[in-house]
């Protein structure tokens, strides 16, 4: 069990070392690409395109996982909490409608 944890560490570790190396050509190439004859800017090397990568992600994104405070889902669940059951009924509605179906398939009493 613990060999397993070690290769699947080593895995991750090889996984994230290769999505930034081509994630920093990416941003290299395009940056050498398009800013120097754009703007006449100068030609980023590799390390510099990294270091911009997590300056933009440090100014622009977030640092961490999950959806945050401002995330889509905190929203979601506070405004369905605010919603009354008929509110609730009727979303449910819309959202069935849009997904294909004419109306909601009657649910069975609850015994």
């Amino acid at each position: 069990m613990k060999q397993f944890r070690t290769l699947r560490g080593i895995k991750i570790a090889i996984f994230v070392v290769a999505a930034l190396g081509v994630a920093g050509v990416v941003v290299m190439s395009l940056w050498n690409w398009l800013i120097p004859s754009i703007f006449g800017g100068p030609a980023l090397h590799f390390w510099q395109a990294i270091g911009l990568l997590t300056l933009t992600r440090i100014l622009v994104g977030r640092i961490g996982r999950g959806p945050g405070p401002w995330g889509w889902r905190r929203r979601m669940k506070q405004d369905w909490q605010r919603m009354t059951p008929e509110e609730r009924e009727k979303l449910r509605e819309n959202l069935y409608k849009r997904s294909g179906g004419k109306s909601m398939p009657e649910s069975e009493p609850k015994v």
